[in-house]
């Protein structure tokens, strides 16, 4: 299973060795995409996708994410970087540029709901999940047997609200130890310390059983059921110190009823959790998502 898998991530890199990606965030004026285009047009290289977005054409805030095609990037991208530098100085730009090919290195941090990292599991052995799954950290060891059935370390950490700190300095050891570029919390169901959260700004996902900003925090499908709700949903989020309060990525909901109880409500949610949370891991991965204070612009 592990080979195959290789196989598929292997497939993406050669498809996509050519390919690099610029995103942009800078205050609005004009000239901002004439000037990227052409600088993109002179070196080579070819845009095959390109989005925008303004808050405000006049006095707002510009996004752009442009995906590239060119020949030279494996062995001239931090070049390529250096020679725009002066146009990002220009617009007072805040950017990223880099390769398409480059996978990011993942940890799954879980506890003992699996639904959300089977669901994650199911992508990357798929093909449709383009990332290095480096690591699996869990509070419990339910999910031991099937993380290592794929090739996958697991670490199981002990963790809760009174070895708060003792397990986060194991836990970022072991994501120092991995080079994890990004953290999925797959129904981990610890809280972050502000710590934590810092050394790692819009790169831990998280997923809430709820369709914010309704039913925060603990229970929320036992409190939806005694406050019948005719709809219920999950949200997909950036962690920040604000307890699920962090920039959204992704949200979606599902009609139901009265003569749902809160046991089917958690069943439907179950569901809406798992496809949610995925959107918004690929979203990540494809580098769709701009931060921009506590919203995201989402090029999907």
């Amino acid at each position: 299973m592990r080979t195959l898998i290789t196989e598929k991530l292997e497939l993406h890199r050669q498809k996509h060795e050519q390919k690099g990606r610029l995103l942009v965030s800078c205050p609005d004026q004009p000239g901002i995409v004439s000037a990227v285009s052409s600088f993109l047009f002179e070196h080579g290289a070819n845009i095959i996708e390109s989005s925008q977005y303004t808050t405000d054409h006049e006095s707002g805030r510009f996004f752009l994410r442009i995906e590239f095609d060119w020949k030279d990037i494996s062995a001239n991208m931090d070049q390529l970087k250096q020679q725009f530098e002066p146009i990002a100085s220009s617009f007072q730009m805040t950017w990223s540029m880099s390769r398409a090919s480059e996978l990011k290195k993942l940890a799954i941090f879980v506890s003992k709901e699996l639904h959300c990292l089977h669901e994650l599991l199911w992508e990357w052995q798929s093909g449709n999940l383009m990332a290095e799954i480096a690591v699996v950290i869990s509070n419990h060891e339910t999910a031991k047997d099937t993380v290592e059935a794929l090739g996958i370390p697991f670490h199981f950490v002990k963790a809760n609200k009174d070895i708060r700190k003792e397990a986060e300095k194991e836990q970022l050891a072991l994501l120092e130890e991995y080079d994890i570029d990004a953290i999925v919390l797959a129904r981990y169901m610890q809280i972050l310390t502000p710590g934590f959260i810092e050394q790692h700004p819009n790169k831990i996902i998280n997923i809430h059983h709820s369709f914010l900003p309704a039913f925060i925090g603990a229970n929320p499908y036992k409190r939806a059921y005694e406050r019948g709700v005719k709809l219920i949903g999950a949200t997909s989020h950036y962690v920040t110190n604000d307890l699920d309060e962090g920039p959204i990525i992704e949200q979606d909901i599902e009609r139901v009823d009265h003569r749902d109880d809160a046991e089917a409500l958690k069943n439907i949610g179950r569901t809406i959790e798992r496809s949610v949370l995925a959107r918004a891991v690929k979203w990540h991965l494809e580098d769709r998502i701009i931060v921009h204070e506590n919203k995201t612009i989402v090029f999907n």
